[in-house]
C-alpha cells in the first residue's frame, strides 16, 4: 500500500519535469540573447560585421539561429512525448486507462510511446503465448525519438569548419600583399599593412564566431539528447513493468 502511494505521488510530480527540457532551452537562449544584446550595445557585433569582408561570420550567426530553432522544435516534441508518457503511466497507475480494445475504447494519448504500446499489443495478438520480446520495437522507438537530433552534431561541425574556412581565407588575404611588398614604397607599404590587418580581422572574427556557435549549438543538443534518453527510459520502464505483463497474462488466459 505504501509503495503504491509513493508510486502514485511520484507520477503526479512528473508534469513539472515534462517541461524541464523546454525550460532549460529557454534559460540558455535567454542568456545567449542577453549576451548578444550586450555585445551589440558595446559595438562588438557591428565591428565584426564591418571587419569581415567575406561575411562568413554573418553566415555562421544565421546558421546558429536556424539550428537553435530546430532544437526548439525538437525540444517541444520531446516534452510532448514525456507528457504523453506520464499521462499513460498515471492512467495505468490509477486504473482509469487500460489497453484499447477492438472498438478503440480507452484509447491511449497520441504519441510515439502510445504507438509503441499498440505495436506491442499487435505483436502479442499475432505471436500468441510465450514471452513478449520488445527489443526490436524498442530500437525502432529509439530511432523515432532521436529522429533528426543528429542534425545538432552536423550543425556544430559545420559552424566549426566555417570558422576554420574563414581563418584560412583571412590568412590568404593577410599574406597576399607580401609577394609584391616594396620596403622603399611607403604608400604601397601602408596599403599592404591595411590589407594584412583586414585579413587578420577576417581570420580572428570568423574563428571566434565558428567556435562560439559550435559550442553553443552542441550544448543545446546535448540537453536535447539527455531529455530524449530520459523519455526512452520512461517508455522502457512503463512497458516492461505494466504493459508487457498485462499482454502476457492476456495471452495465457
Amino acid at each position: 500500500m505504501i509503495a503504491s502511494f509513493i508510486s502514485r505521488t511520484d507520477v503526479r510530480q512528473r508534469p513539472t519535469a515534462d517541461r524541464a527540457p523546454l525550460l532549460r532551452w529557454m534559460i540558455f537562449t535567454g542568456l545567449t540573447i542577453f549576451a548578444a544584446a550586450l555585445l551589440w550595445h558595446f559595438g562588438f557585433i557591428k565591428l565584426m560585421v564591418a571587419s569581415d569582408r567575406t561575411h562568413i561570420s554573418s553566415v555562421i550567426c544565421v546558421l546558429y539561429v536556424a539550428a537553435s530553432l530546430h532544437c526548439l522544435w525538437r525540444t517541444i516534441s520531446i516534452s510532448r512525448e514525456a507528457e504523453a508518457g506520464n499521462r499513460i503511466e498515471r492512467g495505468f497507475a490509477d486504473g482509469s486507462l487500460v489497453l484499447a480494445d477492438e472498438a478503440g475504447r480507452n484509447a491511449l494519448p497520441p504519441g510515439l510511446i502510445a504507438d509503441h504500446i499498440r505495436n506491442l499489443q499487435l505483436k502479442a495478438q499475432t505471436q500468441g503465448q510465450g514471452r513478449l520480446d520488445q527489443t526490436l520495437l524498442l530500437r525502432g522507438l529509439a530511432d523515432k525519438l532521436r529522429s533528426s537530433n543528429a542534425l545538432g552534431a552536423f550543425a556544430g561541425d559545420t559552424l566549426m569548419k566555417l570558422g576554420l574556412l574563414g581563418t584560412i581565407i583571412g590568412f590568404i588575404i593577410m599574406l597576399a600583399p607580401i609577394a609584391g611588398l616594396d620596403a622603399g614604397d611607403r604608400a604601397l607599404m601602408k596599403s599592404s599593412m591595411g590589407l594584412m590587418s583586414d585579413g587578420m580581422a577576417v581570420a580572428m572574427y570568423t574563428t571566434l564566431a565558428g567556435l562560439a556557435g559550435s559550442i553553443m549549438v552542441k550544448i543545446q543538443y546535448y540537453a536535447l539528447d539527455a531529455a530524449t534518453a530520459q523519455v526512452f527510459s520512461q517508455a522502457v520502464t512503463l512497458t516492461e513493468t505494466r504493459i508487457v505483463p498485462i499482454l502476457e497474462r492476456q495471452n495465457v488466459g
